[in-house]
């Protein structure tokens, strides 16, 4: 089985942070797997997305051209995306910052107010791990909690417990 993801937003919504950690839980469960990331050189504020393939089989290339999954944390984001997803495909949208309904009828819409539910939690720097948890709402829970210990880095390990509340939050949609 193989799943293409693609990832986007601004620069400074953790994008890419997002993406290592879809990378960290196929690493841990010995899967193969891709991680590409694409940011302007604004870094923040600018555009960001990272394409994350994982598979059971090795993978050719790490181009995602037609996403399984798409996650649009901004409306450009959304604007630009949209029509690439594969039909049958998910798309994931932070509706705190985009008030338009997707135009295909042949993909999953979820609408998460990801923004707004991380600063009422006080956390309003991880919508991005909000998003993820709602993606991954099926995964089993120990392995979110591995991956999050891998991608958390030691310097931020008071991070930790708050970085698993907001996937929790996620999960919980």
């Amino acid at each position: 089985m193989t799943t293409k993801y693609l990832l986007s937003g601004f620069g400074g919504q953790g994008i890419l942070f997002a993406g290592k950690f879809l990378s960290y839980m196929a690493l841990i469960e010995g899967r193969h797997l891709t991680w590409l990331p694409s940011y302007g050189p604004e870094m923040r504020g600018g555009t960001a997305a990272c394409a994350v393939i994982v598979s059971d089989e090795p993978i050719g290339s790490p181009i995602v051209s037609a996403p399984d999954v798409l996650l649009a944390m901004n409306l450009p984001s959304l604007d630009k995306y949209e029509r690439t997803v594969k039909q049958g495909g998910t798309v994931y949208i932070d509706s705190s910052l985009v008030s338009r309904k997707l135009e295909r009828p042949d993909v999953a819409a979820f609408y998460v107010p990801a923004t707004q539910l991380a600063s009422d939690n006080g956390i309003p720097r991880l919508a991005n791990v909000i998003m993820l948890g709602k993606i991954l709402n099926a995964a089993d829970k120990g392995l979110l909690e591995k991956a999050m210990e891998q991608v958390v880095s030691a310097k931020h390990g008071d991070m930790l417990a708050v970085n698993l509340k907001a996937l929790g939050i996620g999960r919980d949609l």
